[in-house]
């Protein structure tokens, strides 16, 4: 990977990251505590979900539009926004995270981290927020149906929507899939990986990573150089075939599999946190400080990508 990873910060939030926290857990608050499990296995709980994530849009200014289809007898929607590019619309650059979660679980980190992240995100460039509008397209979406039964298969949210974008023949130049953001951890022996990556890499939990598959490789890079050069938060990036245990664990797959790059931002989910598809995964677990300052990064790297 190019660039070297920081070595995180000590310092003192700034104010904007203060807010940002307490948005941030308000917003994983209410998806894995007030409303918990969201699945097709529960569709009031995915309804639930949507409207919360609806009403947060509509308070940031955005109009909402849903992408509709029935999975499991169920009608179920991907949601999404969008920020018109003032010189090349239609170059599209997509920040996606999934709202369901696995077994009728909390599924703090798994994914309301990820909305959460997502939805910090996309204030930055409300209406009201006064940030120049960008070069390039921006859509934030909230994918449905990541979870088993319909991880990988045709009932997939974000497959839906790729395939969708594809039929359309839609330029998107690159998609992020925000997956689990939120377990950190500085203790020796906080970090697994699969085999050999166990071999190269330390065994401290404390970064985020950048993971594509090979087709993504130049993506994967440009994002991680970019945000090593903009953030001192700790990263790691990987591209590498989705033989490899992990590589296609999220939403970006669904984009891999049509031909467009993608890549995922994760704390590695199952590898670093014990909680992962477990009612363990809970508000009161996570590191959010640490979110806070990742997301200080993210939206630097995104800046910078929208132009």
């Amino acid at each position: 990977m190019p660039g070297e990873s920081g070595q995180g910060s000590s310092a003192t939030l700034t104010g904007a990251e203060v807010a940002a926290l307490g948005r941030m857990r308000r917003h994983v608050r209410v998806l894995s505590h007030a409303i918990g499990g969201r699945g097709t296995q529960r569709p009031e709980g995915l309804q639930a979900a949507e409207l919360y994530i609806q009403s947060v849009w509509e308070e940031q200014g955005y109009e909402l539009r849903r992408q509709t289809y029935e999975a499991k007898g169920v009608e179920v929607h991907n949601l999404e926004i969008e920020i018109k590019g003032h010189r090349t619309p239609q170059e599209i650059l997509i920040v996606g995270a999934h709202y369901d979660s696995a077994h009728e679980l909390p599924g703090a980190d798994d994914n309301a981290s990820g909305v959460a992240a997502m939805l910090e995100l996309s204030r930055r460039y409300a209406p009201s927020a006064g940030t120049p509008a960008p070069a390039r397209t921006l859509r934030f979406v909230a994918f449905t149906n990541e979870e088993p039964p319909h991880f990988q298969s045709d009932s997939m949210g974000s497959l839906v929507y790729a395939k969708r974008c594809r039929a359309r023949d839609e330029n998107i130049v690159g998609m992020w899939s925000l997956e689990s953001v939120g377990y950190f951890r500085k203790q020796s022996g906080s970090q697994k990986y699969p085999w050999p990556l166990d071999l190269v890499y330390g065994d401290v939990g404390d970064f985020i990573a950048f993971v594509g598959d090979s087709s993504a490789r130049s993506f994967v890079h440009e994002s991680i150089a970019s945000f090593r050069q903009l953030s001192s938060f700790p990263s790691e990036g990987i591209a590498a075939p989705t033989l490899l245990q992990g590589i296609g664990w999220s939403d970006h797959w669904s984009f891999s599999e049509v031909g467009y790059p993608a890549l995922m931002i994760t704390d590695t989910a199952p590898f670093r946190n014990p909680n992962y598809h477990n009612h363990g995964d809970t508000l009161e677990t996570l590191s959010y400080e640490e979110m806070s300052r990742l997301v200080t990064g993210l939206g630097r790297v995104l800046a910078e990508l929208a132009q």
